[in-house]
């Protein structure tokens, strides 16, 4: 753990930009027409259903984003609710997404787009989708039908988000054909709008279980190759280069990003002895904050700075960067050291200019309710939403825009653990006397 106490204060650039965000699928609900709701009936115990019944609510969450003074949101598009069927077109979908963003707009909330987020339309899962190149026709055309109508109310443009991970047989033309689907779509995004355009990238700290083997130092920088370079190379030189294909230079590829948009969360430990390759984290970091078996289990801030430092030509937003907790104190020790961490990578000379929070709402993570990202608690009953202790502290951090010890006294009584030994280890995200009112 980190002894939060001890911080010195710090403080972010001038107009630095502070939001937070949530995507279509895992919260608007009632959400059944596209290949991640086909895989939830025929895979997963719990379905996304109704989620956070966002379609409904979302002016609500644009009142907590007030609430909370959020400058910035991300939120994606659902291709599958616009575009039900090849070639038709559903203007009440489109009408509802065009009335959520101008209404961000409306209130002075600056607006991340993102045109897919995971999800796309069965039809378009069912001829092989962004695997095949032949099916860019498909995607250009969604693109003609709804960049223009949202192009007056977005500020910054996400076309894929994190399709850079993985390595199995058929993720592979996967992940190279949507280097070019992105670099198709940024040159007709600028068609329309001048707003600068990324695609959101997992970037995911590698790093070797055993630190001083070679072999494991070798399966690292494969790693990090196949899941990071690759793409960091093909944006910066239109080479796409991967393993075990020829290399292939696109000009449309070169430069087609105007900043990093970087989601980053922890990092990952690589056994070379094992098949996968792939090891959880060392037991003595190993912090199990809910009741099922995740992949958040580690606060390693120190992941922000390696990550940034590589990427010093471009601007950068964190998209994504969050906790999943059922004690919410956690989440306030993440955000103070993480912060800290984005702080020192800007001091290395790392050009951050925003920071959104993963995510506004506890919701629904693709195959589960159990995860809780959220700054504010849903009961998935009701649909009521409910602001968490570091919902507040985030909206002091904004307004300081920095993080001082007498803001984390006002939030922090003690260190938080998680003494499994003790019956009230799981405990409401609000306590008796823990957040002075």
């Amino acid at each position: 753990m980190y002894d939060v106490f001890a911080l010195p204060e710090f403080q972010f650039p001038k107009n630095f930009l502070w939001g937070s965000g949530y995507a279509g699928h895992q919260v608007e609900g009632n959400n059944p027409n596209n290949q991640k709701a086909a895989i939830e009936e025929l895979q997963y115990e719990e379905k996304s259903g109704m989620a956070c019944n966002s379609w409904e609510l979302y002016e609500t969450d644009i009142a907590l984003m007030q609430e909370l003074e959020h400058q910035a949101f991300r939120t994606s598009v659902e291709w599958c609710r616009i575009e039900p069927e090849p070639g038709v077109f559903d203007k009440e979908a489109t009408d509802h997404y065009i009335r959520f963003f101008a209404m961000l707009k409306e209130r002075g909330i600056k607006t991340f787009c993102t045109l897919v987020h995971f999800t796309h339309p069965l039809w378009f899962e069912q001829i092989g989708h962004f695997m095949k190149m032949e099916n860019w026709r498909y995607f250009e055309e969604y693109l003609h039908y709804i960049v223009p109508k949202l192009a007056p109310y977005v500020d910054f443009w996400n076309v894929i988000n994190e399709f850079n991970l993985g390595n199995w047989p058929e993720r592979i033309p996967y992940k190279l054909n949507s280097v070019r689907y992105h670099a198709r779509a940024y040159h007709l995004i600028k068609q329309y709008s001048s707003a600068p355009i990324s695609s959101n990238h997992a970037l995911v700290h590698y790093m070797p279980y055993r630190p001083f083997d070679r072999m494991d130092n070798i399966a690292t920088q494969y790693h990090d190759m196949i899941d990071h370079e690759f793409f960091f190379h093909a944006i910066r030189t239109g080479e796409i280069v991967y393993p075990h294909r020829d290399g292939v230079y696109d000009p449309d590829v070169k430069d087609a990003i105007d900043f990093w948009a970087i989601n980053s969360y922890t990092r990952s430990l690589i056994d070379s002895r094992t098949a996968a390759m792939e090891r959880k984290t060392y037991d003595h970091k190993r912090l199990t904050m809910v009741d099922k078996d995740f992949y958040l289990e580690e606060l390693f801030p120190e992941c922000m700075i390696a990550n940034l430092s590589r990427l010093h030509d471009k601007p950068i937003y964190i998209t994504e960067n969050g906790l999943s907790t059922l004690d919410d104190r956690f989440r306030i020790v993440y955000l103070i050291t993480y912060l800290n961490a984005i702080h020192e990578a800007i001091r290395q000379g790392a050009d951050v200019r925003g920071y959104l929070y993963w995510s506004l709402l506890d919701n629904y993570e693709w195959a589960s309710f159990k995860p809780r990202f959220g700054l504010c608690h849903v009961d998935f009953d009701t649909f009521k939403r409910t602001v968490k202790p570091s919902g507040y502290f985030y909206r002091e951090i904004i307004r300081e825009n920095g993080v001082n010890n007498a803001m984390i006294r006002r939030y922090l009584k003690e260190l938080p653990t998680l003494d499994h030994a003790n019956p009230q280890f799981q405990r409401p995200f609000i306590y008796p006397g823990y957040l002075e009112k």
